[in-house]
């Protein structure tokens, strides 16, 4: 990002190959709808690129853009929702909804094992019926591969309560995944 301030356009070319893909899923699981995340992911952007003369590092770029591409998703849910088109952030979606859609759209390929594309689907519902707090923090430490103290300084919440938070998350899966048959991984199996 000095780079980028500085002048140097290709550093903004390297930002972007770095950290697109995860903004992007990110935002596809925030917000359910894979359309509405790309609109999302280039507004995340274009907000770096208006911001870099005034841009400060007090964090890492990283926890700045996640944080930009949290709000977006947070102000694109109220503006949804007063319009009457959001999804609910805290609530599962329906069988066929965009983030079914979504979900499909994210399933492995066809040379995954086929237990994987069997559990996906029942997995993104799961993690859909989360609490928005919970599921925040979800996404960005298992699918973003976020480090606690950068979610903290995304969301505005202490470290401690980002853990809570990620716990609860995780025993909620347990939970939800048993009552529908699906037995923990045995260690060693990828997730």
């Amino acid at each position: 990002m000095r780079r980028f301030r500085q002048g140097d356009p290709g550093a903004f070319e390297t930002l972007v190959s770095r950290h697109r893909a995860a903004v992007h899923g990110f935002l596809v699981r925030a917000v359910g709808d894979r359309a509405r995340a790309e609109d999302l992911t280039q507004e995340a952007w274009l907000r770096v690129v208006s911001a870099a003369p005034r841009w400060e590092e007090r964090a890492r770029f990283r926890t700045w853009l996640f944080a930009v591409a949290r709000n977006l998703a947070v102000d694109d849910a109220r503006r949804r929702s007063i319009r009457g088109q959001a999804l609910p952030l805290d609530g599962p979606p329906g069988p066929d909804g965009p983030r079914a859609e979504a979900a499909a759209a994210d399933d492995p390929p066809p040379d995954s094992l086929a237990e994987g594309a069997l559990l996906r689907p029942k997995l993104e519902a799961a993690i859909a019926a989360l609490p928005a707090e919970q599921r925040e923090v979800f996404l960005l430490r298992e699918y973003a591969d976020v480090p606690f103290a950068e979610i903290a300084a995304i969301t505005g919440a202490p470290e401690p309560t980002v853990k809570s938070r990620m716990r609860y998350a995780l025993e909620q899966l347990r939970r939800q995944l048993s009552e529908i048959g699906l037995a923990p991984v045995a260690a060693g199996r990828s997730r």
